[in-house]
């Protein structure tokens, strides 16, 4: 499937819902926001999230510091 993450075109293989794709790239202990093709996905929804074909996903994570 292709899709575009973060603005970057990219061929997922096994990544059905958004919860797939959190665990394809060993994201999904992190603190996100995840946007679908403009609306925000709350986090009790990643499992039951079908992606498409063509979607476009923002990532974003948090990093502390000071």
């Amino acid at each position: 499937m292709e899709l575009v993450i973060n603005g970057e075109a990219r061929t997922v293989t096994d990544a059905a819902t958004v919860a797939d794709l959190l665990v394809q790239f060993k994201l999904e202990q992190k603190i996100l926001v995840i946007e679908l093709n403009r609306d925000i996905i709350e986090r009790t929804d990643y499992e039951q999230t079908r992606l498409n074909d063509g979607d476009r996903i923002e990532i974003v994570h948090f990093v502390g510091g000071g």
